[in-house]
């Protein structure tokens, strides 16, 4: 139970204003333009974000490959150190620098995702290999790869690039002699 002071007046349940009620229209008027100009804002929003993801797309597209590049610029410079070298050094000094260089190369591989398919020995497998020849070799089974000529690729799990092999066939089953007759 509320006490109240007596020698206040009581309070009416109506604001005293002097400006007349909204008409039902002027509310809903009220009401439109509000919903207009929160369309509006939303548009606009929404625009921003368009453009603000273009960028983000496009700069994603022009330095992606930042972190990678700058794991392949070891790689470059041992190349170069090998090629203003080469007319002083000996065979195996060369080799084992190309060796070296090949090493930063897989590092910088392995660091993107990629591994390389090696499938030497393996079932031919056409989803990962592509068939550059075929050849017969006696004590090989069929389909399997007997050479690889260029090793293949995949960047996380995908295929990058096939491995290019030379694939083992049936030997030719000897001539029947009695068909020629």
């Amino acid at each position: 139970m509320s006490v109240t002071d007596p020698t206040q007046p009581a309070a009416s349940a109506e604001p005293a204003t002097d400006a007349p009620a909204p008409t039902p229209l002027e509310e809903a008027e009220s009401r439109a333009l509000q919903f207009r100009a929160d369309y509006l804002r939303a548009i606009a929003e929404l625009e921003n974000y368009r453009k603000r993801a273009a960028r983000e797309i496009d700069a994603a597209r022009q330095y992606g490959v930042e972190r990678f590049a700058a794991e392949l610029l070891p790689v470059m410079d041992g190349l170069a150190a090998a090629a203003d070298a080469a007319a002083g050094t000996d065979a195996l000094t060369l080799a084992q620098g190309q060796q070296a260089t090949r090493r930063l190369l897989a590092k910088a591989f392995e660091q993107a995702g990629i591994t390389e398919l090696d499938p030497l020995g393996q079932a031919f497998d056409p989803a990962l290999h592509e068939a550059m020849a075929t050849a017969g070799a006696p004590g090989q089974p069929a389909h399997t790869v007997l050479q690889v000529i260029q090793r293949g690729y995949l960047l996380n799990g995908r295929l990058l690039r096939p491995a290019r092999v030379v694939v083992a066939v049936d030997p030719e089953p000897p001539a029947d002699p009695a068909a020629d007759g």
